[in-house]
């Protein structure tokens, strides 16, 4: 796969935001393995804005490093070598078969919900710079 990454700082946000729509939003992306995945224009802000303070969680600074990799979601969802997870759904405190984990990169995440046969809807994408979480998600059950 490619994972080509872009120069997001020499890009205004709304020519990020087109990326974006014209990437995710206006067909799905289809998995490796045939799922059809949906984006939606709102969850730009979600993906592509970190916090300033994590305890607010005020999502209020522009993610360049997130940015930077904005083509890698899609990969990630496509590559067949792709290291596939059942998601942890924290709530119940247990692995949940609706939410799929891929890791490709060593570190690169991209969750989403499966919310019917084939059908899903991206969650999040981000690095995973915490060593004991990454290696949680390596451990955790294979995603079928």
């Amino acid at each position: 796969m490619a994972y080509r990454k872009i120069k997001p700082y020499n890009l205004t946000e709304a020519e990020l935001r087109k990326i974006w729509s014209d990437t995710y939003c206006n067909e799905p992306v289809i998995t490796f393995d045939k799922i059809e995945v949906q984006f939606y224009s709102n969850m730009f802000n979600h993906c592509f804005f970190e916090s300033d303070n994590r305890r607010r969680g005020d999502k209020s600074i522009l993610s360049y490093n997130r940015l930077e990799k904005i083509y890698w979601i899609k990969d990630a969802l496509e590559d067949p070598t792709s290291v596939v997870k059942k998601g942890w759904d924290s709530k119940t405190k247990s692995y949940d078969n609706s939410r799929r984990v891929t890791l490709v990169k060593e570190n690169y995440i991209v969750v989403i919900l499966i919310y019917r046969d084939k059908k899903a809807r991206f969650v999040t994408a981000y690095e995973m710079n915490d060593k004991e979480n990454l290696e949680k998600i390596r451990k955790s059950p294979d995603w079928k």
